[in-house]
C-alpha cells in the first residue's frame, strides 16, 4: 500500500441509509398535528438540523408553537425515530459497505466511523459492524457539525495517524468539505454534479476496491 493510512466513513449514506426513518418519524409527527407530510416535502429536510425541520414542517402545516411546544416535538420525533431505528438488521448494509470496510483491515488499513449521529452506536451494533471500527467518533463526542473538520480530525487522533494519510468517505457537500477542511483525501458516495470538492466521486462502497484507493 502507498502512504493511505487510514479510512474514515461516515455512517449515513456510506454505510447504511436510515433516511427513510428520519422521514417516516417526521410523518408520523405531522400526521399528529393534523396534516400530511409528503416523501416531496421531505426533500426540504437533507442536510438540515432537526431544529431547522420542525420549523419547516410546521410551516407546511401552517402550525405555530411556542419554543417549549417545539422542543417537545423535536424530541417526541427523535423517539419515534429512535424505536425505529432499533429494529434494523444486518441486511440494511449498503451494498459493498461491510466488504471493502474489511478488506481495509485485512490490508492493515485503520478504520474509523466519523457520524454526527448520536445513535450511531445502536446502528452499528443492530447491523453487526462495530467490531469493524478501531475508532467510532459521533455526535456523542464532537460538538461541531460538519463543514467543521472536527469529527474527522478526532477520528485521526484517536486511530494515531496523521490526517494527511486518511482518506473521509462521505455522502454530502458538508461532509466533504469537513474532510478537505481537515487535510484529508475525500471520496464522494453519490453525484460527481453534487460532491464537485471530492477527489473521487462513486454511487456507492460496492464501486470501491483498494487499488482504487492506492490512487487517491
Amino acid at each position: 500500500m502507498n502512504d493511505i493510512k487510514a479510512c474514515i466513513f461516515d455512517l449515513d449514506g456510506v454505510i447504511v441509509d436510515t433516511a427513510v426513518y428520519h422521514y417516516k418519524a417526521w410523518k408520523q409527527l405531522a400526521n399528529s398535528l393534523g396534516f400530511d407530510f409528503t416523501e416531496h416535502d421531505n426533500e426540504q429536510l437533507k442536510g438540515v438540523s432537526r431544529t431547522r425541520s420542525l420549523e419547516i414542517i410546521l410551516a407546511l402545516g401552517g402550525v405555530t408553537k411556542t419554543e417549549a411546544e417545539k422542543e417537545q416535538l423535536a424530541a417526541q420525533k427523535n423517539k419515534w425515530y429512535v424505536e425505529m431505528i432499533s429494529h434494523m438488521r444486518p441486511d440494511e448494509i449498503l451494498p459493498g459497505a461491510k466488504q471493502f470496510v474489511q478488506a481495509c483491515r485485512d490490508a492493515g488499513i485503520k478504520t474509523a466511523l466519523g457520524s454526527a449521529s448520536k445513535n450511531s452506536m445502536m446502528i452499528l451494533d443492530k447491523i453487526g459492524m462495530t467490531s469493524l471500527f478501531d475508532a467510532i467518533v459521533d455526535g456523542n463526542k464532537v460538538s461541531a457539525a460538519k463543514p467543521d473538520p472536527e469529527v474527522f480530525l478526532k477520528g485521526a487522533e484517536e486511530l494515531g495517524v496523521q490526517p494527511a494519510d486518511c482518506v473521509v468517505f462521505e455522502d454530502a457537500i458538508a461532509g466533504v468539505q469537513a474532510a478537505k477542511a481537515g487535510g484529508m483525501k475525500a471520496v464522494g458516495i453519490g453525484s460527481p454534479d453534487v460532491l464537485k470538492q471530492a477527489d473521487m466521486v462513486l454511487s456507492g462502497l460496492s464501486e470501491m476496491n483498494l487499488d482504487l484507493l492506492n490512487k487517491l
